[in-house]
């Protein structure tokens, strides 16, 4: 294990590890993705490819395309996942699926990484980590890029951890010592403040308690405007059936809107999501969810 500069330091450390190590193996990426993944990713000059897992047909996930696309992907690359939350569609899979996900990856002789970035956010801190947990098997190599800079709102500190499983005692010291290469040419050392934070946090129980409870309070309040959202889309008729964003987890929702939406969106009512449609659920509040369900209802038409 080491600890990064956020969880974006976690993926560019483990993305200079593998372009050494592993040169000749492919990082698979979601279809979509969050969109930073693939610049952290080119950077560290690692080959890339894309893997089928949304479906916009029902707005959820595609299990089948999934899992047939990892059983063709070449033993020796790496696939990246979305410990949950998935970012930017919301949609993640459910225990017996991440179960599926990981004997399939397995079965193929790839490589996890798991992009852990919105743990608490989606049903639980313990809950969230079935996905990591199915892949937690006897012998087997993962790696975990974690951040702590939602969970803990401590983003500007950038506190984060790459932790590697390896398959065996015997590879943990050379593992680590070429995790420790790599970063001492990038970073040399991480930031001590908020790494200290969650330290002290994490060690009193009283301090976990009370971090816990908030962060069920914010998931809570995001699950909530999930809801509302769904109810005001309704009341002003939007077409179509939207309780699929009840069904997503984390701070964002794949909408569905399309470009040409979200600029009538930003340019007529000044209201800014992202181009794919992503809106941050995180953003609405019983003041202005109202006008913002009216304004996707007058872009839809």
């Amino acid at each position: 294990m080491a600890q990064t500069p956020g969880g974006t330091g976690a993926l560019r450390v483990a993305g200079d590890f593998l372009k050494a190590n592993l040169p000749n193996a492919t990082l698979w990426l979601s279809e979509p993705t969050w969109p930073n993944h693939p610049n952290i990713f080119q950077a560290a000059g690692v080959p890339m490819q894309t893997y089928p897992y949304f479906d916009q047909g029902s707005n959820g996930l595609d299990i089948e395309a999934t899992l047939s696309a990892i059983g063709k992907m070449p033993a020796g690359d790496v696939i990246l996942l979305h410990g949950c939350c998935h970012n930017p569609t919301g949609i993640d899979p459910t225990a017996k699926q991440w179960q599926e996900i990981a004997d399939a990856v397995y079965g193929s002789k790839l490589i996890p990484l798991l992009d852990f970035a919105y743990q608490g956010f989606a049903d639980g801190i313990d809950q969230d980590a079935a996905g990591l947990r199915a892949f937690a098997q006897p012998g087997a190599e993962m790696m975990v890029c974690s951040s702590f800079s939602k969970n803990f709102g401590l983003y500007r500190e950038r506190v984060g951890a790459l932790s590697m499983v390896c398959p065996g005692p015997d590879s943990v010291a050379a593992i680590q010592s070429q995790i420790n290469r790599v970063i001492r040419a990038n970073y040399s050392n991480p930031p001590a403040h908020g790494a200290k934070i969650v330290n002290c946090i994490l060690r009193d129980q009283e301090l976990r308690t009370l971090w816990e409870e908030e962060v069920a309070t914010m998931r809570n309040r995001i699950n909530g405007m999930r809801v509302q959202l769904v109810e005001a889309l309704a009341e002003q008729g939007v077409p179509g059936d939207y309780s699929f964003i009840t069904r997503q987890r984390g701070m964002f929702s794949f909408t569905g809107l399309t470009k040409e939406q979200v600029d009538a969106l930003r340019e007529e009512y000044a209201i800014y999501i992202v181009g794919s449609g992503r809106i941050n659920v995180a953003g609405l509040t019983p003041s202005n969810i109202s006008h913002v369900a009216e304004a996707i209802r007058k872009v839809i038409g």
